[in-house]
């Protein structure tokens, strides 16, 4: 099958660096779903939105055009992963009650995907979608070079579409009855180590490694080193989560 694949050569570090999202981002699509028989996480890649997913419903079903990164997710009793592309989910017409895309929206949005997420979800089932951009870190010097590296050695590897990841999914027109969403943030404290080894999952990473024939990592790293401290200190590091959801 063919789709954008941008992080089966890194399926292991995606596992791995990927972060975990709030519980409470969990507890409210929940709450706002009238059943919770089964829930479908589209594009789920190693299973970051599925396994916290799993105690509310009775199956979560997990699908990712990419089995390299589906062997990345952790097995759960009540979560079935399957291939399978955004357009082409196997399930049963009117069978979800709630249809999730962590981060990864942006890759196929369009009628295809809406028409399917249309024909499985039961009336009155939920929608919801999220992202986070540009990382906030409590060192001024820190961030800086970090934006400085995303925008200058990165700038020409990232693909068009994370433009709709800066713009927290404003410029998406989504076809279904909007939800108003709380505010949600991804709050981590990281050692350097963790943050870079999250940096190596970027699509425009793998983007520059694959034309340039090197590894831009380390071009972070030299700079950051000195700044973040030794191995073992951990700085904060947040992400604002930008939801939409709605009713269909």
């Amino acid at each position: 099958m063919s789709f954008p694949d941008h992080f089966s050569s890194v399926a292991a570090d995606y596992a791995a660096y990927r972060p975990q999202y709030p519980a409470s981002l969990f507890d409210w699509l929940t709450s706002v779903c009238q059943r919770r028989e089964v829930a479908w996480d589209c594009a789920c890649g190693s299973g970051q939105a599925s396994r916290p997913l799993a105690p509310y419903f009775g199956l979560v079903v997990g699908t990712d055009a990419s089995p390299t990164q589906l062997a990345e997710a952790a097995a759960h009793e009540k979560t079935r992963f399957v291939v399978a592309t955004s357009e082409q989910a196997p399930l049963a017409d009117g069978s979800v009650d709630l249809i999730t895309v962590a981060r990864a929206l942006h890759w196929f949005v369009g009628e295809a995907f809406f028409a399917e997420v249309r024909r499985v979800v039961r009336s009155g089932g939920v929608f919801a979608a999220w992202t986070y951009g540009m990382p906030h870190i409590v060192s001024e010097d820190v961030e800086r070079r970090v934006h400085e590296f995303i925008d200058g050695p990165l700038g020409p590897y990232w693909p068009p579409e994370v433009q709709m990841v800066l713009d927290g999914y404003a410029s998406i027109d989504l076809p279904f009855q909007e939800l108003e969403t709380p505010a949600f943030e991804l709050n981590l404290e990281w050692p350097l180590g963790k943050f870079l080894g999250f940096v190596s999952t970027w699509s425009a990473v793998a983007r520059y490694l694959e034309e340039r024939g090197e590894d831009p990592v380390p071009i972070l790293e030299a700079e950051l080193g000195a700044l973040w401290g030794s191995e073992e200190d951990v700085l904060p590091v947040s992400y604002r989560l930008d939801l939409r959801a709605g009713r269909v």
